[in-house]
């Protein structure tokens, strides 16, 4: 793997909570237009939950906006533009990688999240 795609996978872990957010900024993508949410919860079939974190999580990374008449693509710079477009590259070649590293941040977050509440080996409530 070469350090370009290193890159675009450190962007993929940072940017999408989950690969449900980044089928849905493909999604607006590919069709530039406004989308309302109901609209992306049937085109998804993902629930309305699903959907609004997914897209609360787009917007804060910079990659869409959510306007009156719906959510549209809006990636807050060319180079942030530039990216997603690799991303969608690495995606469609390797599809399997690019959902692990969406994945695998958060497996180790809630492993230490998990490992913080163990007690050490010997240690006692008094």
């Amino acid at each position: 793997m070469s350090s370009s795609d290193e890159d675009v996978l450190q962007f993929i872990a940072a940017s999408f909570p989950s690969v449900w957010a980044l089928e849905l900024l493909l999604a607006l993508k590919r069709e530039r237009r406004a989308w309302p949410r109901a609209e992306l919860v049937q085109s998804l079939r993902a629930s309305d939950l699903v959907v609004a974190n997914a897209l609360e999580a787009l917007v804060a990374a910079g990659l869409a906006s959510v306007e009156e008449q719906g959510a549209v693509y809006l990636p807050v710079s060319t180079g942030v533009e530039e990216c997603v477009e690799r991303v969608e590259q690495l995606y469609r070649a390797r599809p399997n990688l690019v959902r692990r590293s969406i994945v695998s941040p958060a497996t180790r977050s809630a492993t230490a999240f998990a490992d913080a509440f163990k007690l050490r080996r010997g240690q006692q409530d008094d």
